[in-house]
């Protein structure tokens, strides 16, 4: 049988890129994290997937707001992606812009996108996520931020 630590240490080869995810809570104020458990789903319609821990402090605000944001972050973002990677961390309106459908985005981010939410599926410790692209947009062209066997790395190697 295959632990946890097994499976985390495989699944490290899997490099993935970074991105964070941003809804609204129940006072309009923007909540989000960082992810790499996001995908592609289908171009017809436009579909894609987020997973959220179970114990996610921010859960029910992307339960309850139907709708949430995606930034996917470039190679100069890493101190971003560890700052939403930290759990009820200080995280300034300023690095925020409100999307054309008003969802906040991190400015400076590679792509955004804002996704309706579909249906939401259980999946072990996680939630499931499906959400309808309903804007999508690049920012900037520039490298993303990947992150492989546990550490943050860049297409140059960094």
């Amino acid at each position: 049988m295959i632990t946890s630590d097994q499976f985390r240490r495989v699944m490290s080869n899997f490099a993935t890129g970074i991105t964070v995810v941003t809804t609204h809570d129940s006072n309009g104020q923007p909540c989000g994290l960082t992810v790499n458990s996001f995908t592609s789903v289908s171009l017809d319609p436009l579909l894609v997937l987020v997973c959220f821990d179970k114990k996610l402090s921010s859960l029910q605000a992307f339960k309850d707001s139907k709708w949430f944001g995606v930034s996917m972050l470039s190679k100069r973002q890493e101190d971003l992606s560890r700052l939403f990677a930290k759990r009820d961390s200080e995280r300034p309106v300023t690095l925020y812009f409100q999307g054309r459908l008003g969802m906040p985005l991190l400015k400076n981010s590679l792509a955004v996108m804002e996704c309706e939410t579909l249906d939401i599926y259980p999946g072990g410790d996680h939630l499931i996520f499906l959400g309808e692209v309903k804007n999508a947009e690049v920012l900037q062209v520039e490298e993303p931020l990947l992150y492989f066997r546990g550490k943050y790395r860049t297409l140059d190697g960094d």
